[in-house]
């Protein structure tokens, strides 16, 4: 890659681009000029190898300190992705039968005729659990016991395997109490930290650890802002099903979103240390990148940090388990195992490709075909939940720089 420079001192974009990757910043710069980003960040790896990485705008959306090299944030949903790693990794590893009931690792989950959901069911989306009768307070849903419990405890809404739609909170705690029964008390929060970060020198974490907090707060997680209807951003026009689904209170798609009421100060130090599998994870762009990154191949030449997922997974990832119209998102949607693929709702690199959008901006996905993989996160929050305008220019400029389009 190039020496660092200042790409464009009115927004003060700072990075490195490889030859061949000067899209990508024209795009995170014009992101930052027309289409409203107030800070955010871009790596992109190639075949293990760092080609793109670039930042700028502010740290906090409130603030003036610069985004600096290592700024983290939430990154909502595109959380996911990082913990769906570790049921597939356990499945990998001989501990976790993807064919299982639930049940079968995390007895108590049994209840009101769950007998029948499988462990892909939780990755694909198609449990039928993705709304909460009883809606949980920010203190009981930060409670890593409270939310295991109420999954647990709730009917669902359909027939299991049946039907797929959105799990948007509730996939967290369905997530957590199944690896918790299948590694003996062990939380997806641990599990990434022990057995995926730290190895790989992931700037990612399911819970913000308090050295990281206290550094925070002289310049290393920023603050983000909650979507608004209007703003600096780019005006999204939705379909008006999706339109109304969002605006009736008894919609599974209202219900689902409302699993916590009411949602929680992301910015508040008590909700960044919680673990939320489903929507708290705090990243670098570089942090998100790097782990697809290690998903399809060697980071740093493969030296030192091998690939994560062997081929077996890899496909299993990303082969199509549920599609069609999504019961909660009132979209089209296609799931693989725990990771969106390429689709209308979530146009990826290729039809190859697979990860996940934060709802507001963020994106993490890998493509094993061209040996990308791609992170971006930012500050400021868009009412979008899936193809956010932002990361799809990147995106976009991704494929150019291949000359794919």
């Amino acid at each position: 890659m190039g020496a660092e420079v200042d790409v464009d001192a009115i927004v003060d974009v700072r990075g490195t681009v490889a030859g061949g990757f000067e899209p990508v910043r024209d795009a995170f710069v014009r992101n930052l000029t027309a289409l409203g980003d107030r800070g955010a960040a871009v790596a992109v790896y190639r075949d293990g190898r760092k080609v793109v990485d670039l930042w700028g705008g502010t740290r906090d959306i409130d603030g003036t300190e610069p985004w600096r090299r290592g700024t983290a944030q939430i990154v909502r949903s595109a959380t996911k992705g990082v913990a769906a790693a570790v049921p597939l990794l356990l499945h990998q590893r001989g501990v976790l039968d993807l064919d299982a009931p639930v049940g079968e690792y995390w007895p108590r989950f049994k209840a009101h005729g769950k007998e029948r959901v499988l462990v892909r069911h939780v990755l694909n989306h198609r449990a039928g659990l993705p709304v909460l009768d009883h809606p949980l307070t920010p203190d009981e849903a930060l409670d890593p016991v409270r939310g295991p419990e109420a999954v647990a405890a709730q009917a669902p809404v359909w027939e299991p395997g049946t039907d797929h739609g959105y799990h948007a909170l509730t996939y967290g705690w369905l997530l957590d109490g199944l690896v918790r029964g299948a590694t003996g008390g062990r939380s997806t929060g641990e599990w990434i930290a022990d057995e995926i970060a730290r190895p790989l020198g992931l700037d990612l974490w399911l819970g913000l650890p308090a050295a990281e907090e206290a550094a925070g707060r002289a310049g290393r997680v920023g603050r983000v802002e909650e979507p608004e209807p209007s703003g600096n951003g780019p005006r999204l026009r939705p379909k008006r099903s999706v339109t109304e689904a969002y605006a009736d209170p008894g919609s599974l798609t209202r219900r689902a979103f409302a699993a916590i009421t009411p949602f929680p100060d992301q910015n508040d130090p008590v909700y960044r240390a919680a673990a939320l599998p489903a929507s708290n994870g705090i990243a670098t762009a570089d942090g998100l990148a790097r782990f697809y990154a290690a998903l399809i191949g060697g980071v740093d030449g493969g030296t030192r940090h091998a690939r994560l997922f062997d081929a077996a997974t890899t496909e299993r990832a990303r082969a199509e388990e549920s599609a069609g119209p999504d019961r909660v998102l009132v979209v089209g949607t296609r799931f693989g195992l725990g990771y969106m693929l390429h689709g209308s709702a979530s146009p990826l690199l290729s039809p190859g490709s697979f990860g996940h959008p934060g709802r507001g901006g963020a994106l993490g996905f890998a493509d094993p075909e061209s040996g990308i993989a791609f992170g971006y996160v930012t500050n400021g929050f868009r009412r979008t939940v899936t193809a956010d305008p932002r990361a799809q220019a990147l995106v976009r400029a991704v494929r150019a720089s291949l000359g794919a389009g």
